[in-house]
């Protein structure tokens, strides 16, 4: 019996050695699923200059634009693949929340009420003052913010031009819309008497389109925010101090700059896509 107790003794030594010498399994995010290795973006890529699609060389639609080269340098700063998830800009940082994405990048700004559902990066860039699109036949009429006064002026859902139509422009009719696009082919069919953007899309659209001017009234709208990198509250993950290294690395070496100028030669084939 005690020869027995012995060999049994021993047979489950044996096995306790094994089973602590075991690993654990390794799955496609990096070693005990601890590491992660694509880096997924969120945007809306219907805001050129900023993200936008464009054909290459063989014809296949990719992403291109301001913001998808800061992404790109922020995943090769990370040594993460980059991964681009197109979707309309009001659902941006609800999906951010719901980790459908891992940051948002969308010519998007820190502003009081974003930052209660999300966190935010060091600024990267600063645009063009926020400007007034209108027809530029009609342009002379509108000298200040009281001239659009019963005026339908487009703002695009969910972003900061929505709440300068709504507090700015007294009287003002607010139309909302998805996309930027949308907006502007409203205006240009006469169904929008204004549309609010950011400085570099209005110039864009201004700069493509004879028909269209900026309003002298653009003047009082004040200066710009800059733009942050949006990521999920309370940076479950762990990514703002890689993101703002990333950053502090691309404002010291101008490199946005650099991003400005890319975007700007992709002007005659840049579309605007609406979210997926």
């Amino acid at each position: 019996m005690k020869k027995i107790i012995a060999m049994m003794l021993a047979l489950l030594m044996a096995m306790t050695l094994i089973a602590c010498g075991e690993k654990a399994p390794v799955d496609d995010e990096g070693e005990a699923g601890n590491e992660k290795t694509t880096l997924v973006m969120g945007t809306s890529a219907d805001y050129a200059p900023y993200e936008f699609m464009y054909p290459d060389a063989n014809g296949n639609m990719i992403y291109g634009g301001i913001d998808i080269s800061v992404a790109q340098a922020i995943a090769d700063s990370m040594e993460m693949e980059l991964e681009v998830q197109n979707m309309n800009f009001d659902f941006l940082l609800n999906n951010l929340q719901q980790g459908k994405c891992d940051m948002v990048l969308a010519a998007i700004e820190a502003t009081p009420d974003r930052l209660e559902s999300a966190d935010f990066s060091d600024p990267y860039y600063t645009d063009l003052p926020k400007m007034i699109v209108v027809p530029a036949d009609q342009a002379a009429a509108y000298k200040t913010l009281k001239d659009f006064g019963g005026k339908l002026v487009g703002a695009q859902t969910a972003t900061t031009n929505v709440d300068i139509v709504t507090n700015d422009m007294e009287g003002a009719q607010l139309n909302s819309q998805t996309t930027v696009t949308d907006m502007f082919n409203m205006l240009a069919n006469g169904k929008l008497d204004a549309v609010v953007v950011d400085g570099a899309i209005a110039m864009q659209y201004v700069e493509n389109n004879k028909t269209l001017a900026i309003a002298d009234a653009s003047g009082e709208l004040g200066e710009a925010l800059p733009y942050c990198v949006a990521v999920a509250k309370g940076d479950p993950q762990g990514l703002l101090e890689g993101i703002n290294a990333a950053i502090a690395d691309m404002v010291a070496n101008k490199k946005v700059e650099q991003f400005i100028a890319d975007a700007d030669k992709l002007a005659d084939v840049a579309v605007e896509v609406a979210g997926e």
